[in-house]
C-alpha cells in the first residue's frame, strides 16, 4: 500500500495516509480509502502506533484526523474490519470508545476461533 501511494499518489492508488511524528520519529499512522463500487463509504485499513506511545492518544489523533479527512472528501461511511481474537480485545474497546458501532461478527472469518468484526462510523 504504501508502495503504491508513494509512486501512484493517493487519487490513483485510492490509499490515504496520516503520519504522526514528533522531534523526526514516527509514532503512528493510519491508512485509509475509498471501498470500491460503493457510494462515499471508506475503509480504514491500518491504524498503527508504535509501542512506546501506545495509550498515549496518538491512536485517537490518527482517528480524529482520519474521519477530519474523510469528511472533507464528502464520505458518509467508514468501515473498520479487526480480529476477534483476545489479543484485539483493546483495539475493539478502542473503536467503541471513539463512539463506532459494532456493526457484524463473522464467525470464524480468518480461521477457525477467529471471528471477524466489523464496526463503521456515520458522518
Amino acid at each position: 500500500m504504501w508502495g503504491e501511494y508513494q509512486v501512484q499518489g493517493s487519487d490513483k492508488s485510492g490509499y490515504y495516509f496520516i503520519v504522526e511524528k514528533e522531534d523526526g520519529q514516527v509514532l503512528g499512522y493510519a491508512c485509509y480509502g475509498p471501498r470500491a463500487l460503493t457510494d462515499r463509504t471508506y475503509d480504514l485499513y491500518w491504524i498503527a502506533v508504535g509501542p512506546k506511545t501506545r495509550r498515549g492518544g496518538v491512536g485517537r489523533t490518527l482517528l480524529r484526523a482520519v474521519e477530519q479527512e474523510i469528511r472533507r472528501l464528502g464520505g458518509r461511511l467508514l468501515i473498520v474490519e479487526t480480529s476477534g481474537l483476545p489479543k484485539y480485545e483493546p483495539t475493539r474497546t478502542f473503536y467503541i470508545v471513539t463512539g463506532y458501532l459494532l456493526e457484524a461478527t463473522l464467525k470464524d472469518f480468518y480461521k477457525d476461533g477467529d471471528d471477524l468484526v466489523i464496526f463503521t462510523k456515520r458522518f
